[in-house]
């Protein structure tokens, strides 16, 4: 998820926000199914062509993996793990309406409890709280919001990657100074005038 350009919500009184989209599953056991987006301020989800970018980087990393989505959005990057057989996703996701958004489309796919799991939240305090390891970390924050270095840090401390577990980070370019802890290791790289994508795996205690 992304979260660039902004648009306003406009609420009426205790009126529901409706869909304005939708996101693509592109591959695995839900290919092709439409997940409906709601209209929530500066919420972008992340592009077919990166997803399918990052999900070609992971090969076979996610068959079977507890994955976590930090920044949520609309769920994409943990859906689409979901649909390649992940096998639990946690999603962690600020706004409301949004975290209510991934309950309804985890049940239009008629996921389990087991399988996922929504933490409606800040982040930080989110991660905080939780107790165990993931194999695959997704981590998409909102632009210009400088929010990469505390999460990062927190990530490192709670020991929330598992050993040879990987971690996508997604950001604009201007914020690709963060620091990463040593036993991170860069797989892969790729970056746009808009946007910076980095792999990394964990290599070391």
């Amino acid at each position: 998820m992304k979260r660039g350009v902004k648009q306003s919500i406009k609420h009426k009184g205790k009126k529901q926000l409706k869909a304005t989209g939708s996101v693509r599953i592109i591959s695995g056991q839900f290919r092709g199914r439409k997940l409906p987006v709601i209209d929530v301020e500066g919420l972008r989800p992340t592009t077919d062509r990166n997803k399918e970018m990052l999900f070609n980087w992971l090969m076979q990393d996610v068959t079977g993996a507890k994955c976590l989505d930090v920044f949520s959005g609309s769920g994409s990057l943990g859906f689409e793990a979901l649909s390649r057989y992940a096998q639990h996703c946690t999603f962690i996701e600020l706004d409301q309406a949004a975290a209510k958004k991934l309950t309804d489309n985890a049940a239009l796919l008629s996921l389990s409890s087991e399988q996922v799991g929504i933490k409606q939240g800040n982040a930080l305090s989110v991660l905080g709280q939780l107790n165990q390891a993931y194999d695959v970390i997704f981590l998409d924050p909102p632009f210009n919001q400088k929010l990469l270095p505390a999460v990062i840090e927190l990530i490192a401390r709670q020991d929330l990657l598992n050993m040879d577990g990987v971690i996508y980070i997604e950001c604009e370019p201007a914020a690709g100074l963060y620091a990463v802890p040593s036993n991170w290791q860069l797989l892969k790289e790729k970056q746009s005038s808009q946007i910076l994508s980095r792999l990394y795996q964990r290599v070391g205690s």
